[in-house]
Parts: structure tokens; C-alpha cells; sequence
């Protein structure tokens, strides 16, 4: 699949697009068009329609894990160097990271996580020997992979599907392939959109943005994924619409899945998926970075 010039990798700590404004307020809930009373969600789809992320249809509910194991501490510049270019295959990611995010998803999915050891890094203080021996662009995510390393999340992503064992993430048909296409061209747009209403700059965009996903998900009815199956569409999507949901709930006020039936089905059912639930950053953590990030941005 082919996307164009596109972002999808983080060379430093993400930062929102903020306006340059003194005040180190964020826009309320009052300067944006959502046309649509905030309110929790009620799923009143017919969960017949419901299926498994392999497209199978599901009887039975599944209830969302989201891990509480310990994660491997994140190597800053103090930290040695693995035995790059061994033979070992290694997932270099951020956990704060939403482009990392999605090879890691992938990784996890696939049921790769004893054939792609995870190296998570500390973009804040990141090692030098990082940029010197394993990826001079310097960015994550990078894999390592049969002595050479490759980056770019949304082409991490279609390569770790093609190349390793596990359950497809492909379209399985011509039909969604085209449109899979055409959602991932999306990407970089939708999320340009979305950070130009939390900057102020466009309180209208994020409404659209957001009712474009809204449609996207209507396509198929076999199912609350993109392509009724789970694939590479949603893991291009899940991390930014996850940072998204909490920080538009959380500081405007606005719930972006009220009068999104569609939008608010596809979280939930995310959300029952433990490979994911276990990519997440804590909520709270979440909200509370773009918080200190946004008023560090609005300050003179």
C-alpha cells in the first residue's frame, strides 16, 4: 500500500501543534463545533454484526486486559548497547511513542513477542550509540532485522505482516485494499486536523476528521473493524484515536464518540484486545504529558 509523503515516525518527544499565544490556556469545549450533546456513548449496534479481529463472528463478550506487567526500563544514554547486527531481531520503540506504537501492536498481534525482542528507548535522553550503530536517522520505530534496519512505522508495519509468521493484517480482497489504501493516505490529514483544533487554530477540523472515521467504519457491516477483520488500517489508526479520546474527554470536555456509533463500537472492541490494551500508556499519564507539553508550548 502506498501513502505518499507522510510522518510516521518520532524523533523526539511528540509535541502537539500549539499556537503561540501568552496564555497557557487550552481551548474549551466551548470554542468548538460538535454539534452534538457530550455524553457517554451507548452501544445499541446490533452485536450480532460483531466479530473477532480475525473476522470470525464472536458469541461470546471478551473483556478488556490491559496489562500490569512490568515493562523492560527504557536505555538512555547511560545504558550499553545491545549486540546489534547478531542475528537477533529487535523492535526499537518509545513507550510514549504512537508511531512506535503501532509496530509494537503489530509485533504483539502476529504473536511475534519471542521473535522480536523489544527495545524500548528514552527519547529524552536518548543513547548515543542508538543514532552511531543501529539507526542514524535516529527516530523510532526501527526494526533490526537480518542485519540491516528498517524504519517508518506505517512500512514497519506491512513488512513485519509480510515477513514473519502469525495471522494476516492484509486486506483479503480487492475491494478493501483500496480502500485500506485510501485510509492509510489518510493518516497524516486526520491527525493534522485533529491537532489544529487543540491548538485553536480550527475548532471546526477535528468535528470532521472525526466524522470521516465515523463513515470509514460504516463501510463494512460484517464487523466494528475498518475492514471487519483487524488490520493494518486499525493498528494505523488506534494509537493516535486513543491519545486523541482521552485528551479531547479530559481537557475540552468534548467526547468524540458521542453520536458516533461506529467511532465509539470500534474503541470498545479495541479495547477487548489484550495485544493492544498492553501497548497503552496510563491514561492519566497520558492526559497529564500533553498538559505540561501544551503549556510549555503557550509560554512566551
Amino acid at each position: 500500500m502506498s501513502a505518499g509523503v507522510r510522518v510516521s515516525v518520532c524523533s523526539s518527544y511528540p509535541s502537539p501543534a500549539l499556537s503561540s499565544r501568552r496564555d497557557v490556556s487550552l481551548p474549551s469545549s466551548s470554542s468548538l463545533y460538535f454539534g452534538r450533546k457530550i455524553h457517554r456513548s451507548s452501544f445499541d449496534i446490533d452485536l450480532k454484526l460483531r466479530c473477532n479481529s480475525n473476522g470470525t463472528r464472536r458469541t461470546k463478550p471478551v473483556v478488556a486486559v490491559i496489562s500490569s506487567s512490568s515493562r523492560v526500563p527504557e536505555l538512555d544514554s547511560s545504558s550499553e548497547p545491545p549486540q546489534v547486527f547478531d542475528g537477533s531481531t529487535r523492535l526499537y520503540i518509545s513507550y510514549t511513542c504512537p508511531f512506535a506504537q503501532r509496530a509494537w501492536l503489530a509485533r504483539n498481534y502476529k504473536g511475534l513477542q519471542d521473535k522480536i525482542e523489544l527495545v524500548p528507548i528514552d527519547l529524552k535522553n536518548r543513547p548515543a550509540w542508538y543514532k552511531e550503530k543501529v539507526y542514524p536517522a535516529n527516530k523510532v520505530p526501527a526494526l533490526e532485522h537480518n542485519n540491516r534496519v528498517i524504519g517508518e512505522s506505517l512500512d514497519l508495519i506491512t513488512y513485519i505482516d509480510t515477513n514473519f509468521e502469525g495471522p494476516s493484517l492484509a486486506p483479503n480482497s480487492v475491494e478493501k485494499e483500496a480502500f485500506a489504501d485510501e485510509l492509510i493516505s489518510y493518516t497524516d490529514s486526520f491527525s493534522k486536523a485533529v491537532r489544529s483544533t487543540l491548538s485553536g487554530a480550527d475548532s471546526d477540523a477535528a468535528d470532521a476528521a472525526f466524522d470521516y472515521i465515523e463513515q470509514a467504519l460504516s463501510k463494512f457491516k460484517q464487523g466494528p473493524f475498518f475492514l471487519c477483520q483487524f488490520s493494518l488500517v486499525d493498528i494505523a489508526y488506534i494509537p493516535f484515536i486513543e491519545r486523541y479520546h482521552l485528551i479531547f474527554k479530559d481537557v475540552m470536555n468534548v467526547d468524540i464518540t458521542s453520536g458516533r456509533p461506529n467511532l465509539a463500537l470500534w474503541i470498545e472492541e479495541m479495547n477487548t484486545m489484550e495485544v493492544y490494551t498492553e501497548t497503552r500508556q496510563d491514561p492519566q499519564e497520558l492526559v497529564e504529558r500533553y498538559k505540561i507539553r501544551a503549556q510549555a508550548k503557550a509560554r512566551p
